[in-house]
């Protein structure tokens, strides 16, 4: 029997998350992956030790907002030319990339360092039920926001 106590090899070990964004609001959702992929639900936690796990989001198409987010969240960025600042309705990003809703929330729920980029590339999200070869990876799902080990053959109830 191991005698070692704390932080081993196993305490570090990543798992998969698998969470369903269906009818869920944007900014628990965010909030919720960022502690994942931080490590806060971990008891070995330490800010400067990236020991977060991955998270597979499906159905990020159907996530909703709040009052009246929708009409007044505008995405931009700049194109680094001058005059170059683009502006994105809320709406019009749902619609070409709503993926990037859910990575731009969770990143600025992340502390701002230099593993910010790591845990986001940890990050996997899929626009609607398939989430393709990561499905064999899963291990823990959510539901309702609660973490339960997802089960592997069929349900016995």
């Amino acid at each position: 029997m191991s005698q070692a106590i704390g932080r081993t090899a196993l305490a570090y070990a990543r798992v998969w998350h698998h969470v369903d964004a269906s009818d869920r609001v944007l900014g628990k959702l965010a909030e919720r992956i960022a502690t994942v992929l931080m490590g806060k639900h971990k008891p070995i936690y330490d800010p400067s030790v990236d020991c977060g796990d991955y998270v597979v989001v499906s159905n990020a198409r159907k996530v909703k907002v709040t009052g009246k987010k929708a009409q007044q969240i505008v995405y931009r960025h700049h194109t680094m030319y001058p005059g170059g600042l683009k502006e994105i309705p809320y709406k019009q990003m749902m619609e070409k990339k709503p993926d990037e809703i859910i990575r731009q929330a969770v990143s600025g729920m992340l502390p701002k360092n230099k593993l910010r980029d790591r845990r986001l590339e940890r990050l996997r999200i899929f626009e609607d039920e398939d989430i393709g070869v990561f499905r064999h990876n899963i291990v823990r799902r959510w539901e309702d926001g609660n973490l339960q080990t997802a089960h592997v053959g069929p349900k016995t109830e």
